[in-house]
């Protein structure tokens, strides 16, 4: 199964890269990191719905769309393992994780998405959400291998 992490904004960080990259590359196939922006200065609900756009024509044919949401489901690493699973159980061949800009998804993408998901009650930079989410995503690929990196 390929995963994919949609996200609105370029990372100019070499640090935040290096995690996504250091987590990404752990993953067979490798996390396919795929970046989109809008560069004009449009009003917040424009954006929203513009970044929205970008995210769904970015999003692989075929892909299970996860978008990260406030109001999503929140899950233990075990469970998002098991989901994780299940959609590799089911035959996915593409599952991508989509990060909002500032003001979130746009609802066309939230419509689309097949399932929403909630990292944490917190409210946490965009950038840092791409290591985190990243982590769990390779969390999740060794709960399911049974690979000692994750001990309850």
């Amino acid at each position: 199964m390929r995963v994919h992490l949609l996200a609105v904004g370029r990372c100019k960080d070499a640090a935040i890269k290096s995690l996504v990259a250091d987590y990404g590359n752990r993953l067979r196939p490798a996390l396919t990191v795929i970046e989109v922006e809008e560069k004009r200065a449009l009003p917040s609900a424009d954006l929203k719905a513009r970044e929205g756009q970008l995210l769904l024509a970015a999003l692989p044919q075929g892909a299970t769309l996860v978008a990260l949401d406030e109001r999503g489901k929140s899950l233990t690493s075990q469970a998002f393992a098991e989901q994780v699973g299940r959609w590799r159980d089911t035959g996915t061949a593409d599952l991508a994780f989509a990060i909002g800009g500032a003001d979130g998804h746009d609802p066309a993408l939230l419509a689309r998405a097949d399932y929403t998901l909630s990292l944490s009650a917190l409210t946490w930079p965009h950038m840092l959400v791409r290591v985190l989410l990243a982590e769990q995503i390779y969390r999740a690929h060794s709960i399911l291998a049974g690979h000692p990196y994750h001990r309850e």
